[in-house]
C-alpha cells in the first residue's frame, strides 16, 4: 500500500449499501467524516490503512474484495478495451475513465461485457455459455493481476525447504509425497496409458506420468500434487472468486494450482533476481530452472510482488488457425491482450520456424510499442505418426522498459517498428498489403478505375 494508492471506492460502496447504511451512518461506525467517505466513494481519496482495518473490524470485510471487486477488471483492463480504434476519436484520459468506474460502476461493468462477447463473436448456445465460462475464470485471474501473493510465498518457502534436502528438485518433490502425502510417483509406458498424460490413482496411491512428459512437465505435474499444502490459500482464492459455475471454479482452481507448482520450480525471489542479472533471457532461465519455455512465459507475467516488481510482461498462446488459448495480460496494458491478432505480427512465423526465438519492435495503432518475443511450443503428446500439436507463444513488454532485456540487445527501440493493428476487422490502417477484410463500420469503396496497395479500401471515418 505504501508503493501505490489504493483506489477502491466502488468496493467500499457496495459494503455501505449492503448495510442498508447512509454515507453518515458508515462515517459514524468507521468514526471518519462523512465528508471524507465520499470523496473515498467518489476514488478521490485512497483507502487507508487505518480505514481498511475498520471496514474489517465493523463490518466483516475481506480485503480481498478490494482487489477482486474492480468494474471491467479494474482501469488498467479497461484502458485495453478501450485501446480499440473503435474508439480511437474519443479520446478519454485517464482521469474520465477513473471516474466512470467510480461513478457508474455497473455501467462499465456492463460495457465490459459486452465488449468481451463483441470479441469473442459468441454464436449462443454452448458456446456462449463457454465463452462466458472462460470470461469470469480470467476476470478472476486479472483481478490479482495474475499475482497471489499467499500462494508465492507459501510456494517459495516450501521450495527453500525441498533445496534443503537434495540439489535435484525433482526428487525432492517425489522424496516429499511419499513422505508427506503417501503418495509415490510412476512413469509409465505410453501403451499403458495411451490417451492422459497424468493420472491420480488413490486407490494405488500413486501419480502416474506418462512417459511421453519431458522432465520439466513431470516436475510441474509433480509440484502441482503439492498444491495440497496450500490448500487454505487456494481455497480462499476461489471462495473469493464467487463462481456460479461449477466448471469455472473448477478451471480457476487448476489455474491457481499451476501457479503453485510453477512457483514451486521457479521461487520469487531467486526467479527475479536471475531475470534482472540475465536480461530476462528466456532460454537461460529455462536451463537455470528446468523449465520449459510456456512455463517461463507465463511466469514473467506474474512478477508483480509489493515492493519487488519484475517488468510488466503479457502473454498469448496461438494456434496455427489464429485461436488464441491463453490471454495473461499481468500489469501491463497492452490492447494485443485484448485484441485480434494481426497477420505482420511475428507469432505466425514463429509456428513455420520451430525452436527459434524472434524479436519484434511492433507499433500499435494508438502509437503505443511493445517489444515481443514468439516462440513455437509442442506438446509432448502423440507418438511418431501421430497427430501433433503446435502453438506460438508471445510474450511482451512496453519497449519503454525493454531496453534492459537482453533481447533487445543491438535494437533501436526508438526505431522503426512493424505497424500492427488488432485483426483486420479492427484496424484502421490504410494501404495494408496484408489486409483481408475492411473494418467493422466503415463503407468498402470499390473503384473501377484503379487499384491501390490493399483491394479493402474503405471510406474514412
Amino acid at each position: 500500500m505504501a508503493e501505490r494508492k489504493l483506489i477502491a471506492g466502488h468496493a467500499v460502496r457496495r459494503v455501505r449499501r449492503q448495510a442498508g447504511l447512509t454515507q453518515a451512518a458508515m462515517a459514524e461506525a468507521l468514526d471518519i467524516s462523512p465528508s471524507y467517505l465520499n470523496l473515498v466513494e467518489r476514488n478521490q481519496r485512497p483507502v487507508s490503512a487505518t480505514l481498511l482495518v475498520r471496514l474489517a473490524e465493523r463490518f466483516d470485510f475481506d480485503a480481498r474484495a478490494l482487489a477482486a471487486g474492480e468494474p471491467g477488471g479494474g482501469a488498467a483492463a479497461m484502458r485495453r478495451r478501450l485501446a480499440d480504434p473503435m474508439f480511437a476519436d474519443l479520446d478519454i484520459d485517464r482521469a474520465e475513465l477513473e471516474e466512470w468506474l467510480a461513478g457508474a460502476p455497473g455501467g462499465a461493468e456492463a460495457f465490459a461485457r459486452a465488449f468481451d462477447s463483441r470479441r469473442a463473436g459468441g454464436g449462443g448456445g454452448a458456446d456462449d455459455a463457454n465463452h462466458r465460462v472462460a470470461h469470469d475464470v480470467r476476470r478472476a485471474i486479472e483481478h490479482w493481476r495474475n499475482h497471489f501473493a499467499d500462494l508465492d510465498l507459501a510456494a517459495e518457502a516450501l521450495a527453500d525447504e525441498l533445496r534443503l534436502g537434495s540439489g535435484d528438485l525433482g526428487q525432492a518433490i517425489a522424496d516429499r509425497l511419499r513422505s508427506r502425502h503417501q503418495l509415490s510417483v510412476r512413469i509409465l509406458p505410453v501403451d499403458v496409458m495411451p490417451d492422459r498424460l497424468r493420472r491420480l490413482d488413490l486407490h494405488a496411491r500413486q501419480l502416474q506420468l506418462s512417459e511421453l512428459l519431458d522432465p520439466a512437465s513431470r516436475v510441474f505435474a509433480m509440484a502441482e500434487r503439492l498444491a495440497a499444502e496450500a490448500q487454505g490459500e487456494v481455497d480462499a482464492l476461489v471462495r473469493g472468486a464467487a463462481f456460479a459455475d461449477r466448471v469455472a471454479e473448477r478451471l480457476f482452481r487448476r489455474h491457481v494450482t499451476g501457479y503453485f507448482a510453477a512457483a514451486v520450480m521457479m521461487p520469487y525471489a531467486r526467479f527475479l533476481r536471475a531475470c534482472e542479472a540475465t536480461g530476462y533471457d528466456i532460454e537461460l532461465l529455462q536451463r537455470r530452472f528446468g523449465a520449459g519455455f510456456e512455463q517461463v512465459a507465463h511466469r514473467l507475467t506474474t512478477l508483480q510482488r509489493v515492493g519487488s516488481r519484475g517488468l510488466s510482461f503479457f502473454m498469448l498462446r496461438v494456434d496455427r488457425a489464429g485461436q488464441v488459448s491463453k490471454r495473461y495480460a499481468g500489469a501491463s496494458a497492452a490492447p494485443l491482450v485484448e485484441g485480434g491478432l494481426c497477420p505482420l505480427w511475428d507469432v505466425f512465423e514463429a509456428l513455420a520456424r520451430p525452436g527459434e526465438l524472434l524479436t519484434q519492435l511492433v507499433e500499435t495503432e494508438d502509437g503505443a510499442r511493445w517489444l515481443t518475443m514468439a516462440r513455437s511450443v509442442q506438446p509432448h503428446s502423440a507418438r511418431i505418426g501421430g497427430v501433433r500439436g503446435r502453438f506460438a507463444v508471445v510474450v511482451g513488454v512496453a519497449a519503454a522498459e525493454a531496453g534492459s532485456l537482453a533481447a533487445a540487445r543491438g535494437l533501436d527501440l526508438a526505431g522503426r517498428a512493424t505497424p500492427i493493428g488488432l485483426g483486420c476487422t479492427a484496424c484502421t490502417r490504410p494501404n495494408c498489403p496484408q489486409r483481408s477484410a475492411p473494418p467493422t463500420g466503415r463503407t468498402r469503396i470499390v473503384n473501377d478505375r484503379d487499384a491501390g496497395l490493399s483491394p479493402f479500401v474503405f471510406a474514412p471515418d
